[in-house]
């Protein structure tokens, strides 16, 4: 019988660990328009020798797998992979993409043929993510990741006893997301382009910082990684909570701690706001908000990258079944993060123009999905711009922004995408 696309379903388990799918539960990916579980590369090198007419021998290297996966933005597939890309973050006992990370965040996928043929691979790692909208045609925000992957192993019950050794035949088959799929009108798009007037003045104990996310303050009081759970009872603000979203509000619950002083310069805006970073607080640091975010009007396309550059690293492992094989990605080592948006949209003034000649940054753009979370993006610079003009022709602006995230302390570069996204598979 020919294979047919419509017979093919798509489902994924995160991993606690590289390469370790649990075989607990299973969680649909939602709309795919790409994918390809089966994607090997085996990596042969053609071996000559004298008196042979051809390549008498074909040396067997590592094997690669590499997992294309597109997916509409419906349930909650999409969130795993563009979260994944960012990196997990144990905040409130929730995990969610509230900065980049440098460890690997890896998924089991299986896919699922009508008539019961099964296919897993594990340790499935994004590596380059990016989510578009089109403004211009019909069609929903998708997700595109390409990821690599440790193993492939087919199988006709589910149960892949073999060299992985992860068993899913007693998993239920997850049903598909009846949402449908969020549409390029679901994503509001706003940017902050002045953060010099409101801000907060912190001055707290030696060796204290503050990290700011797209949803979370915490406050911490030493450099071992320790809260300070005199401020809030755990150290923790949340941005978006009634009685902590105004700058105000968070001055207040500072300064009263006796260990801290906090003063508000400028409007009492959205704590929301606070430019995303790592500060130290053991002398007084001024921590800087937008002045207003302002929706950018008349876009045409939206895409937003995250390229981690991860590095594959091959060796020899020896599966559940004792066989041996020389792989790829045996381990993967986080590369250097490229976060980078590109934007197209109707001219009509000079506000991105104007930072691109100054060479000057954007303090803040945000990306929101309304009740699915939204994204952060801090200090943005403009790469590249362009403005090509025709005869009768629509003017049209495109640019290309990378960001590097605010602060003074440690890895604030961290913080250049951070994002209210839970990383929870059941929403």
């Amino acid at each position: 019988m020919v294979k047919i696309t419509q017979n093919i379903e798509a489902a994924y388990e995160p991993e606690s660990a590289y390469a370790t799918a649990p075989g607990s539960n299973l969680y649909h990916f939602g709309l795919l328009d790409t994918f390809d579980p089966r994607q090997v590369e085996r990596n042969i090198t053609p071996v000559p020798s004298l008196g042979q007419s051809t390549d008498a021998h074909h040396a067997k290297g590592p094997l690669g797998v590499t997992v294309p996966i597109k997916v509409a933005c419906n349930g909650n597939g999409w969130k795993q992979l563009l979260g994944k890309a960012i990196g997990g973050t144990e905040i409130l006992s929730d995990k969610r993409a509230n900065n980049l990370t440098t460890s690997v965040e890896s998924l089991a996928v299986i896919a699922k043929e009508t008539g019961g043929d099964y296919t897993l691979v594990a340790g499935v790692v994004p590596n380059e993510v990016t989510l578009s909208a089109d403004y211009t045609t019909g069609g929903y925000i998708t997700v595109e990741a390409n990821c690599t992957g440790y193993y492939s192993l087919d199988e006709g019950d589910a149960n892949f006893d073999g060299f992985l050794g992860d068993d899913y035949s007693g998993v239920t088959w997850p049903a598909a997301p009846s949402a449908d799929p969020l549409l390029p009108t679901d994503l509001s798009v706003t940017v902050g382009f002045a953060a010099a007037t409101n801000k907060l003045t912190v001055d707290g104990p030696a060796n204290s910082s503050i990290e700011i996310g797209e949803q979370y303050m915490r406050i911490f009081d030493n450099p071992t990684g320790g809260l300070d759970t005199s401020i809030s009872s755990d150290g923790i603000l949340d941005l978006t909570a009634g009685a902590e979203d105004t700058m105000e509000e968070v001055k207040a619950l500072i300064h009263a701690d006796a260990n801290w002083t906090c003063t508000r310069g400028g409007s009492d805006v959205s704590s929301q706001n606070l430019l995303k970073g790592i500060y130290s607080t053991e002398s007084s640091q001024e921590i800087f908000a937008t002045t207003t975010m302002a929706a950018i009007s008349n876009l045409k396309t939206v895409s937003l990258k995250i390229a981690n550059n991860n590095v594959p690293i091959s060796g020899k492992a020896t599966g559940d079944d004792s066989s041996v094989k020389w792989l790829l990605n045996n381990a993967i080592s986080r590369g250097k993060a490229d976060v980078t948006l590109d934007l197209t949209m109707t001219a009509e003034n000079e506000d991105f123009y104007d930072k691109y000649v100054a060479g000057t940054t954007i303090p803040l753009i945000r990306l929101d999905f309304g009740t699915h979370g939204s994204i952060a993006l801090t200090n943005g610079t403009i790469t590249s711009f362009s403005r090509p003009l025709s005869a009768g022709g629509e003017i049209v602006d495109t640019l290309s922004i990378k960001f590097r995230g605010a602060g003074n302390y440690k890895n604030f570069s961290a913080y250049a995408i951070s994002s209210s996204i839970s990383l929870n598979p059941s929403g």
